[in-house]
């Protein structure tokens, strides 16, 4: 017997149907004496329908109200997937996440979780129910409902899979696992058996929409192993663990990351003094910018060149203080591109394997894309390319480092 916290998004629970499979999914483990928490989403679109329903109102709806709202969205899928729980015999009770008591800060919209009051789950867990959670949501110390920002829900399952010491947890989804890359890129990609939390969070930030960054961080830092199965497909998923130990049979890099989001700026010929950095990238942080890759160069003039990418959304926001920073700083020319992509090879093979680097440039070189940039940790390496080059690169990196598909 053992204590599973599963998590189902708005795609697995986009219908009464669909709602009526993960019933009879999550029976299966029920019956087979496992003690089950449930985690949903909203229907798939409620929250966006939802949401634009409070901008009809206002095109800037207060954030508390806002929250108040949106929330809505679980308590309906908790209650029709208790019912459809009850009604196959199988004991089951729903809860908001202030009924839990999801205790979180003030932050309206984007909320993060403080702590949990397991003894009512627990409690219901010993009477033999399903415990339904509504995900996303949770309670802050005055008494109002907050939200965890978009995707929050895998953060609910896993935060209550920690609070509860549960020996799983369960992210059922559109995909039967984490893959060496989006499929759709490279139809030999391959599913993972099993991911470190470190290579999975790296993942994510690079760019692969399997799991939400802050729920893999939650993971890691409380070791709750995660498995990502496809919620109506039967399958061993990918597990993500802490464990290392088979790295040294796995290949050296896990898998390859790539966003198409991004944007280059550089501003050239700036006095090269100390702060200089500060000076160029302070106005940009108070823009609410984030940066992402840096690079300076310093000339033989004393001035320097200074690069960094940004989201491709941020472009022209950023530019344009780019420019009034270069005016003020006396630069000699400002520039942007915003059709560029990042790539990143992504795996911890690499602590114990040199020339990884040089490989990625190798292939890359061999298909004739030019490197931009290019930043590096102790598990990836990442560089910026013009993005018509883009499917290509991945093509190409995943077959240099032996990541195709034997199958087929």
């Amino acid at each position: 017997m053992a204590l599973i916290v599963q998590k189902f998004g708005g795609t697995s629970v986009g219908s009464i149907e669909r709602i009526e499979q993960v019933a009879d999914k999550v029976k299966a483990f029920h019956d087979r004496g496992d003690e089950i928490v449930v985690v949903v989403s909203a229907m798939s679109g409620e929250t966006n329908r939802l949401i634009d329903l409070a901008r009809q109102v206002s095109s800037r709806p207060d954030p508390r109200e806002l929250d108040v709202m949106v929330s809505t969205g679980e308590q309906v899928t908790i209650a029709l997937l208790a019912m459809a729980l009850l009604k196959r015999g199988v004991g089951a009770v729903s809860y908001r996440g202030d009924q839990v008591r999801i205790l979180t800060d003030s932050a309206f919209n984007k909320a993060r979780i403080l702590q949990i009051d397991a003894h009512r789950i627990q409690a219901d867990l010993k009477a033999g129910n399903v415990v339904v959670v509504a995900g996303f949501q949770g309670v802050d110390e005055y008494g109002n409902i907050t939200t965890l920002g978009r995707g929050g829900s895998d953060t609910t399952g896993v935060a209550l899979a920690a609070a509860l010491k549960a020996d799983e947890c369960q992210i059922y989804t559109d995909v039967d696992g984490v893959y060496t890359t989006d499929p759709r890129v490279v139809p030999r990609a391959r599913r993972l058996e099993k991911i470190t939390f470190e290579e999975m969070l790296e993942m994510a930030s690079l760019g692969s929409k399997v799991l939400q960054i802050r729920s893999v961080e939650f993971a890691g830092k409380y070791s709750v192993p995660l498995r990502v199965l496809h919620s109506f497909k039967e399958g061993p998923g990918t597990l993500i663990t802490l464990d290392e130990e088979d790295s040294m049979e796995q290949p050296i890099i896990s898998g390859i990351a790539f966003n198409r989001d991004e944007a280059k700026l550089t501003i050239r010929g700036v006095p090269d003094h100390p702060g200089i950095a500060f000076r160029i990238l302070g106005p940009v942080s108070a823009a609410n910018v984030e940066v992402d890759m840096i690079v300076q160069n310093v000339a033989r003039d004393n001035t320097t060149d200074f690069t960094f990418t940004i989201h491709h959304n941020d472009y022209e926001k950023a530019l344009a203080v780019l420019r009034q920073t270069a005016t003020e700083m006396g630069a000699r020319e400002v520039s942007g591109n915003a059709d560029i992509a990042k790539v990143s090879i992504v795996g911890v093979g690499m602590r114990s394997h040199a020339g990884v680097a040089s490989r990625m440039f190798e292939a890359l070189a061999k298909e004739s894309i030019n490197i931009q940039m290019i930043s590096t940790s102790e598990i990836k390496v990442s560089v910026v390319i013009e993005e018509k080059y883009l499917e290509l690169a991945v093509r190409a990196l995943h077959t240099a480092f032996e990541l195709d598909s034997t199958a087929g």
